[in-house]
C-alpha cells in the first residue's frame, strides 16, 4: 500500500468518520436541547394558564360566599338579592350571569332574564351540590338561549342547621375565559380538560383538538379537577441547525487539530525510524568494505611497518627516529581503525562462552589501575558475592570495558575518581562504570552513539558504536547518563546464564 493510500485511509479513520458521526450526534443532540426547550416553555405556559385559573376560582369563591352570606341572612331574598347580584355580575365580565335557585332547582331571581323561572333541578353540578353542600363546578358547557356558551358554578346557601335553604349559580363565559387566555398566551395551542378528561374549551387549536400525549403535557389546575393540556411549541429547525452547526464546526477543527497532532508524531515516528534505517545501512556498508578491505589493507600495513622498523635501525638520528615514531603511531591507529571495522562488519561472527564477569574485571584492574595513576584518578571497584555467569566473548568484553574506561579518563584531565560495580539482579546483571569528569552536553549526548560522531579531535566516532553493538551481540544493553561538570554513568545489563 503506497503512502498516498495510507494518507486517505488514516484521513478517512481519523476525520471523515468521526466527523460525520459526531456531527449525527450533535444535531441529535440539539434536537433534544431544543426538545427541553420546548417542555420547559410548555411547562411555562401551562404555569400562567394555571395561575390565572386559580385566581378566577378564588375570586368566584369569594363573590359566592358574599352573596351566599347575604342570601342566608334575608329575609326576602329574590327582591333584595336582585340588585345585588346584578352589580356582581356587572364587576366581572367574566360572568354571564349569577341567579338565586331554591333547592329545588327553580331560579328564582339573576341578574338577567335569561333563565327567568327556568328549572335548572336535572342539571348534575346541582344535584352534587344538594349531596356535598359544598361549591361545585360543572363538569359540561351549556350554551344558553341567548348563544352564549358558559360553566356553571355553584354556591349552597345553608341556615344554621346546616340545610340547604338555596343555591347561588354563577356562569361563566366560556368564550370571555377563551379571549383572556388567547391573549396571555397568543400563539400557544392548549385545551381545559375537566376531571373526565373531556374537553371544556380549546384556545388556538382552529377545530383540531387533536395532539398527542407524546407531544403536550398536561398541568392540573388546583382549586378545581380540571387540567391543562398545553401542546409543545413546534421546533425550531432553523435554530437546531444553527447550533448544530457551530457545533460540527467546533468539533471538525478539534478533530483536524487531533489528525494534524497524529500526522506529525506519524512523521517523526517515520523519520526516526528512516534515521534508524540510515545508520543501520551506514554500518552495513562499512560492514561490506571492512569485509571486503580488511586484509588488503593489513597486508600492505604490515609491509609498512616492517620496513620503518628496518629503517628505524638504519637512521639513528634524533629527528629521523621522530618521523619514525610518527609513523608507527599512524600505522597502529589505521589498524585499529580497521578492527573497529571488522566489528561492526560482522557482530556475529565470534564464538562466545560462558565467562564469570568478575574475572574479566578482575584481570583489567591492574591496567585500569596504572592508567588512573597516570592520570592522578583515584580508582574503586566493588563486585558481587556470588559468581555473574554471562555469555560473552573474553576479548570483546575486555574491548569494551577498557574503552569506556579510557573515556572516562579523558575526561578526568584535573584528575577525580572512577568507579566499577558489578551487581547481580534477577535475571541479568548490571555492569556500572562511573566517572566524576566534565560530563557529556545534553545536546550531544543523543548522538554520541552514532557512528563516525565524535567530539574528540583525532577520535573516529566508531569506539561507542562498536561498545553498543559488541553489548547487543551478548543479548544486553547499554545506557549512558551524563551531567555536565558532575561525571557521567555508563550502565551495561547483560542477561545471566543458569548454571
Amino acid at each position: 500500500m503506497n503512502n498516498r493510500n495510507r494518507n486517505f485511509l488514516l484521513y478517512l479513520f481519523a476525520v471523515i468518520i468521526p466527523t460525520l458521526a459526531g456531527s449525527i450526534f450533535l444535531f441529535m443532540d440539539s434536537v433534544k436541547q431544543n426538545d427541553m426547550e420546548r417542555l420547559e416553555e410548555a411547562k411555562w405556559i401551562g404555569s400562567i394558564h394555571q395561575r390565572s385559573w386559580d385566581q378566577f376560582i378564588s375570586e368566584t369563591v369569594t363573590t359566592l360566599e358574599m352573596l351566599s352570606l347575604t342570601a342566608g341572612s334575608a329575609d326576602t331574598p329574590s327582591e333584595k338579592l336582585e340588585p345585588l347580584l346584578q352589580k356582581a355580575n356587572q364587576m366581572d365580565p367574566r360572568y354571564g350571569g349569577i341567579y338565586l335557585l331554591d333547592p329545588s332547582g327553580m331560579v328564582l331571581t339573576g341578574s338577567n332574564q335569561f333563565l327567568a323561572n327556568s328549572d335548572l333541578s336535572e342539571k348534575k353540578f346541582l344535584k352534587e351540590i344538594l349531596v356535598t353542600k359544598d361549591i361545585v363546578i360543572s363538569n359540561t358547557p351549556e350554551t344558553l338561549t341567548n348563544g352564549q356558551t358558559v360553566v356553571g358554578i355553584g354556591k349552597p346557601v345553608l341556615n344554621d342547621d346546616g340545610d340547604v335553604i338555596s343555591i347561588i349559580v354563577a356562569h361563566m363565559r366560556v368564550d370571555y375565559v377563551q379571549n383572556i387566555m388567547r391573549l396571555l398566551t397568543p400563539d400557544a395551542r392548549l385545551s381545559v380538560l375537566n376531571s373526565k378528561r373531556k374537553t371544556i374549551m380549546d384556545i388556538n387549536m382552529n377545530g383540531d383538538s387533536s395532539f398527542s400525549s407524546q407531544n403536550s403535557i398536561t398541568i392540573p389546575i388546583d382549586r378545581l379537577p380540571w387540567s391543562v393540556k398545553v401542546e409543545f411549541p413546534p421546533r425550531d429547525m432553523l435554530k437546531i441547525i444553527k447550533d448544530a452547526f457551530r457545533a460540527i464546526l467546533v468539533l471538525t477543527i478539534i478533530i483536524h487539530i487531533l489528525f494534524l497532532f497524529i500526522k506529525y508524531l506519524r512523521l517523526k515516528k517515520q523519520a526516526k525510524k528512516e534515521k534508524k534505517e540510515n545508520e543501520l545501512q551506514k554500518l552495513e556498508l562499512v560492514g561490506t568494505l571492512a569485509a571486503s578491505t580488511a586484509h588488503e589493507i593489513r597486508n600492505p600495513l604490515t609491509g609498512i611497518k616492517g620496513l620503518i622498523q628496518l629503517m628505524s635501525e638504519k637512521y639513528t638520528n634524533t629527528h629521523d627516529q621522530y618521523y619514525f615514531s610518527v609513523i608507527n603511531d599512524e600505522i597502529s591507529r589505521i589498524n585499529e581503525i580497521v578492527s573497529e571495522f571488522l566489528i561492526l562488519g560482522k557482530p556475529t561472527a565470534q564464538k562466545m562462552e560462558a565467562m564469570d564477569l568478575r574475572s574479566v574485571i578482575k584481570e583489567l584492574e591492574p591496567l585500569i589501575l596504572s592508567e588512573a595513576n597516570l592520570h592522578n584518578v583515584t580508582f574503586e571497584s566493588a563486585f558481587s558475592d556470588e559468581p555473574v555467569i554471562v555469555d560473552c566473548t573474553k576479548d570483546q568484553m575486555k574491548q569494551v570495558i577498557l574503552n569506556l574506561t579510557k573515556n572516562a579518563f579523558e575526561s578526568m584531565q584535573g584528575g577525580g575518581k572512577l568507579t566499577i560495580k558489578l551487581n547481580k539482579l534477577q535475571s541479568r546483571c548490571q555492569l556500572k562504570i562511573a566517572d566524576t569528569g566534565s560530563g557529556i552536553p545534553e545536546d550531544i549526548i543523543e548522538q554520541i552513539f552514532h557512528p563516525f560522531y565524535t567530539s574528540k579531535e583525532m577520535g573516529t566516532g566508531l569506539g561507542l558504536v562498536v561498545c553498543r553493538r559488541i553489548v547487543h551481540s551478548f543479548g544486553g544493553e547499554i545506557f549512558i547518563t551524563s551531567e555536565e561538570t558532575k561525571g557521567t554513568h555508563v550502565d551495561i545489563f547483560l542477561p545471566i546464564k543458569n548454571p
